[in-house]
């Protein structure tokens, strides 16, 4: 076996191990965030459930941190007081970011992890199976349920040679962007091998799985070997190391081949993070900002390799440069040796660690502006600035362009800071709380910004609506659920979020959807491609949105839809998606009937003006059948309960 093989069965409860097939896997452990938190909290109290029933469930508080109103702080008093209520140990504000934070501190090799944020996959870099998933499925897993995911094929990379001094681990996974594109790891696990895989240490194996969300893979898988043993000793948890690597005659789907030696520094140029160019080709550019920080790069090597760079150095005057250590751990360890103050005198703003900038929470460029950043996303307008223009990069071409202002390759420094592996990171985990021993006690306060979440009816007969809407290629959750500073805080308030949904895309959607009493979205390739919210399923649904036509789908995305009872319909004929127009009026007949038979591979059909016939399949399990038939997962589970009883 694989990795990937060994880790899915041996925690396989049911389904078969080939590829496209439908399983069912255990969950060890999931986390959630403050963003995606509330909702999956909701939704895992009206399932009625006292205690969680993982091995460990984490809630961190690391996106909605800006406190502006009473909003954000109140979600954080319901999270921590309704995961102190049902066996959740709970991340405080100031703790660090959720990726950064389960790495260091709860990851566990061999174990699976699900998290309902797209960068969950960041703990495969120590062996785990880690898979983000919208909120709804994180809930069930907190309650004992399996959860369910085609089996995916596994796409060796295959790592040669070692990297050249300031080539880094962020240059080999925009490599891999640039080969294979943001929809190439779909339906995929990259499993990472080979002489090169050595070399790297543990926060470099976490940067390339954390990235991997943006090539649509489920997840990405590293060997658990001496490198991640060292990290688990140095980390002083050298109980919760095991060992892990695939087979000497394991088998793959597919293989790419990566010799390290020969990557260069690279960038993501705008707007997208696999439209990948060398930072020579770039060379010159004018930096208006730089921020050094995210899930992807910001941990204490990161950190300690941008404080070498900036040492004896002033940030350019054209340029704003913020850093956010990962977490308190980092920062900590930066603050007693000396390189946070090195990082000062240079002139940079240090930020709390936590993801601010990443997710537009502050930090938005000026207009026009060019904005490196160390993150893992440039969609257009998830900065703050539709007009700017983010380009992603590694710490230390951040760091060097910061110095001088425009683009700069950093082999052109004469000495390159080395990756540092520290013997002993500073362990304090005061910050995390437990949850109380007798639970039940506990009242869960929700203050007023806190509002129901949609649920879906049971499917009737017949579903028809207008076309409200018709998007391109590659239209991501941030067009369908837009992630600003100003949205960031009514996370837990859909019927205020669902005015803004695909407003990017049309203004006028919300108000038309409304008018119509809802109807059907057309959408092109990848369609939900970027984050796990299921707010991008939630708001539609408020909306009355009843399915969504699209070329393809982003695996996130296409369950989230199934989950709140909204028909994913992929166009058997690509043809058919230029063929439709706003407001044409479409109906799908025996509806019921249709998703039965779409188990078994038989096309949904459905009606257009002018008498025309659609052809669309609708790839679902029995089980994704009876829940979009229930009207979602939620409805499904509690059938499932009773029926039980």
């Amino acid at each position: 076996m694989n990795m990937t093989q060994k880790l899915i069965a041996s925690h396989l409860v049911s389904g078969s191990m080939q590829p496209g097939e439908e399983i069912a896997i255990v969950i060890d452990q999931t986390l959630t965030q403050d963003s995606t938190g509330t909702m999956a909290y909701l939704q895992f109290e009206a399932m009625g459930i006292g205690k969680v029933k993982t091995k460990r469930s984490v809630a961190y508080i690391d996106h909605n941190m800006l406190q502006a109103g009473f909003e954000n702080a109140d979600d954080h008093k319901y999270i921590a007081t309704v995961t102190k209520k049902h066996g959740i140990w709970f991340s405080r504000p100031g703790n660090g970011i959720c990726h950064q934070v389960h790495l260091e501190r709860f990851s566990k090799p061999g174990q699976t992890l699900l998290g309902s944020d797209s960068h969950t996959p960041t703990c495969g870099g120590v062996g785990m199976l880690a898979i983000g998933a919208g909120g709804l499925d994180v809930a069930v897993a907190m309650g004992g349920g399996a959860y369910h995911v085609l089996m995916p094929k596994v796409c060796r990379v295959w790592l040669e040679g070692s990297l050249s001094p300031m080539v880094s681990a962020k240059d080999i996974i925009l490599e891999v962007l640039r080969r294979l594109s943001v929809k190439g790891g779909v339906g995929r696990v990259m499993e990472y091998a080979g002489p090169g895989v050595e070399t790297l240490s543990v926060p470099e194996r976490a940067t390339i799985a954390n990235m991997g969300a943006e090539l649509g893979a489920t997840t990405s898988v590293f060997p658990s070997d001496e490198v991640t043993r060292q990290f688990f000793e140095a980390q002083g948890r050298p109980g919760d190391w095991s060992p892990l690597a695939p087979d000497a005659d394991a088998q793959y789907d597919e293989t790419v081949t990566i010799d390290l030696s020969s990557l260069v520094p690279l960038a993501a140029c705008p707007h997208s993070p696999d439209n990948v160019s060398t930072v020579g080709s770039l060379a010159g550019t004018k930096v208006d900002q730089v921020c050094i920080g995210s899930c992807t790069n910001s941990s204490f090597a990161d950190m300690m390799k941008v404080a070498e760079i900036l040492k004896g150095h002033t940030v350019a005057e054209n340029v704003s440069l913020v850093i956010s250590p990962g977490s308190r751990q980092v920062l900590t360890m930066l603050a007693q040796n000396g390189a946070l103050a090195t990082m000062v005198a240079a002139g940079a703003r240090i930020l709390e660690s936590a993801c601010g900038p990443c997710i537009g929470m502050g930090q938005a460029p000026a207009t026009d502006a060019v904005s490196l950043r160390t993150f893992n996303r440039n969609f257009c307008g998830r900065s703050g600035t539709a007009s700017a223009k983010v380009y992603l990069v590694s710490p230390e071409t951040a760091a060097v362009s910061a110095i001088t202002g425009v683009v700069t390759d950093p082999q052109t420094l004469p000495v390159a800071p080395p990756t540092l592996r520290p013997p002993k990171f500073f362990v304090n985990d005061n910050m995390v709380a437990a949850p109380a021993q007798e639970g039940e006690q506990v009242e869960v306060v929700r203050g007023p910004n806190i509002k129901p979440f949609p649920a879906g009816a049971p499917m009737g007969e017949q579903i028809k609506g207008e076309v409200l809407i018709k998007v391109e290629d590659n239209i991501t959750t941030d067009h369908i659920m837009p992630s600003t500073a100003a949205l960031l805080p009514y996370r837990s308030n859909i019927p205020h979020l669902a005015n803004y949904c695909l407003t990017p895309c049309d203004p006028d959607f919300p108000a038309r959807a409304k008018q119509k009493g809802g109807g059907f979205i057309v959408g092109g390739a990848n369609y939900g491609q970027g984050s796990s919210r299921e707010h991008a399923a939630l708001a539609p649904l408020y909306l009355g949105v009843k399915g969504v036509l699209a070329k393809s789908f982003a695996r996130i995305h296409a369950a989230n839809l199934i989950n709140n009872g909204i028909l994913p319909l992929v166009f058997e004929n690509e043809a058919d998606y230029d063929a439709l127009s706003l407001g044409d009026a479409l109906t799908v007949d025996n509806a019921r009937e249709q998703v039965r038979a779409a188990v078994s591979g038989a096309p949904v059909v459905v009606s257009a003006p002018g008498g025309k016939k659609i052809l669309t399949r609708l790839e679902i399990s029995q089980r994704q059948a009876d829940m979009l038939l229930a009207g979602g997962l939620l409805n499904a589970t509690k059938e499932g309960v009773n029926k039980n009883a």
